[in-house]
């Protein structure tokens, strides 16, 4: 039995042999992947003794831009770390903490102690 020809497959004569495809590449599956997008869900939970000391839910969505805009999902438009507004972020928390720091003053000032 050493001839190749088990592993080949049969063809009738007067058929065709059945069309292969070609292998997908890795660019070729990115694509797919992307263009359709996926998603990973799972849960992990932790018990002891009937127990349940920790869940953690994970959520993954692999996609391109294009279709996360069109599933609603463009968190990052807004995120002020990513679209360089950290600047007017930064400012609004010295701001606010000024404004807290003279309403503490104020109250320490008028007697008024909430320890």
């Amino acid at each position: 039995m050493t001839d190749g020809s088990r592993y080949a497959p049969s063809v009738r004569p007067g058929s065709q042999p059945a069309a292969r495809r070609e292998p997908a590449n890795l660019g070729d599956i990115l694509e797919r992947v992307l263009d359709r997008g996926v998603v990973i869900a799972g849960d992990i939970r932790v018990n002891l003794l009937d127990i349940e000391l920790l869940t953690i839910k994970l959520r993954l969505v692999i996609a391109s831009v294009d279709t996360a805009k069109e599933m609603g999902i463009d968190w990052w438009e807004h995120d002020p770390w990513l679209t360089g507004d950290s600047k007017a972020l930064q400012d609004e928390n010295r701001r606010l903490r000024a404004r807290l720091d003279a309403l503490e003053n104020r109250s320490l000032e008028s007697g008024d102690h909430h320890d």
